[in-house]
């Protein structure tokens, strides 16, 4: 069953779909499980980004065929984004991505599944605070050009796995990613796309961090 606001539905061979909205607020989402599903993976959109975003939306396409649900929805509502303060203020962001976890917890068919966090920009910083907040509730983390910086003292405190991914030529993101990495304790890697830039809008660029990501949550999310 779901609740908190579920819309149109579809069913067929490939699994299942919904429109789904996030309480308190209502904050809409795009829920996909396939058919043969090994987690859960919930999505936390960056800085300038929303639920419409082709580059999230690809690369949970790209979960979705390798076997894991995927959860996207917007973590502001269009007055709040409007305000370009909020797309930077992490504890806002991970308040909303803790409210679509405690709504997945509330869902018979996704409670069970092992839960991983898909962050981007600052998104990633939101799902690395909520990893440190929610401990072994999530099993991974994977971050795509993200800013785990802004995370701060969740960096030493989280246990979740966590992959930071990021484009080889996104030289200060780079940067900030290799500190970042080294401030974790839990298990961690950092992967680079070579000639890819921030928003991994090169040929390959998205394949290439799908693989990767597929790979981490095949890994622990179990």
């Amino acid at each position: 069953m779901f609740s908190g606001g579920m819309q149109a539905q579809t069913s067929d061979d490939d699994g299942f779909a919904t429109g789904v909205a996030i309480p308190p607020l209502g904050l809409p989402g795009f829920l996909r499980v396939p058919q043969e599903c090994r987690g859960l993976v919930v999505f936390a959109h960056g800085s300038g980004s929303n639920l419409s975003s082709p580059r999230n939306a690809y690369v949970a396409e790209g979960l979705n065929r390798a076997g894991f649900a995927t959860l996207l929805f917007d973590l502001l509502g269009d007055e709040e984004e409007a305000d370009r303060r909020n797309v930077f203020d992490i504890p806002l962001l991970a308040d909303r991505l803790a409210a679509a976890i405690d709504w997945r917890a509330a869902q018979d068919r996704l409670a069970h599944l092992p839960l991983g966090l898909f962050g981007a920009s600052t998104g990633a910083a939101a799902a690395l605070v909520v990893a440190a907040r929610f401990g072994s509730a999530v099993a991974a983390v994977v971050s795509r050009g993200g800013r785990p910086d802004l995370a701060k003292k969740a960096l030493e405190t989280m246990r979740a796995p966590t992959l930071l991914i990021v484009g080889g030529h996104d030289r200060e993101v780079l940067l900030l990613n290799e500190a970042a990495l080294s401030r974790l304790s839990c298990p961690k890697a950092l992967k680079v796309i070579p000639g890819a830039t921030h928003l991994f809008s090169e040929p390959g660029a998205l394949d290439g961090v799908i693989a990767e990501a597929a790979g981490w949550f095949s890994t622990y999310l179990k």
